[in-house]
């Protein structure tokens, strides 16, 4: 696959969006929950595959280089054109569908193990960046984002006492 560049959005927060998949995964958790009336049941292990089912989690790496830093996501099988990543000065969110249908013209499917889902993935960063310097590109199924650590009193206020 050929290099393609992703356009970040820049989010002063990104809390809003947390809220609604903690929501949404609240929700079916809650569901698997009900499920266990009559015997008793785990809550965590519930959250858990609430998680699972209701995102897909990609691998990522996260490291500090030369002043920057360096996000690196593996999400084959995702069209660059449905990527959504927002970042704020302390997080990146990357979301996307994944969609996967078979097609009749193709042959007779015998095994399948690709799942259609929807890709979502918070990363607290290591350092405060400055988003408008974030670049990304997707190549060979990785998605990278590079941004540049920003100074440390940006955004700093000096207020004088009196």
């Amino acid at each position: 696959m050929p290099e393609r560049a992703i356009t970040p959005k820049k989010k002063d927060s990104l809390f809003e969006e947390l809220e609604r998949a903690h929501q949404e995964i609240r929700r079916r958790a809650y569901e698997l929950f009900q499920r266990h009336r009559t015997r008793p049941a785990d809550p965590v292990d519930d959250w858990l595959q609430a998680e699972r089912e209701v995102f897909w989690r990609p691998a990522v790496e996260v490291r500090r280089k030369d002043g920057k830093v360096e996000v690196r996501a593996a999400i084959a099988g995702v069209d660059p054109e449905d990527l959504d990543v927002q970042v704020s000065g302390e997080d990146v969110v990357i979301r996307a569908d994944r969609p996967h249908r078979h097609d009749e013209k193709s042959g007779e499917v015998h095994v399948c193990e690709f799942a259609p889902g929807r890709l979502f993935r918070s990363i607290r960063l290591p350092e405060r960046i400055d988003p408008d310097s974030v670049e990304a590109e997707y190549r060979h199924g990785l998605l990278c984002l590079t941004a540049s650590i920003a100074p440390r009193d940006a955004g700093r206020i000096d207020v004088p006492v009196h």
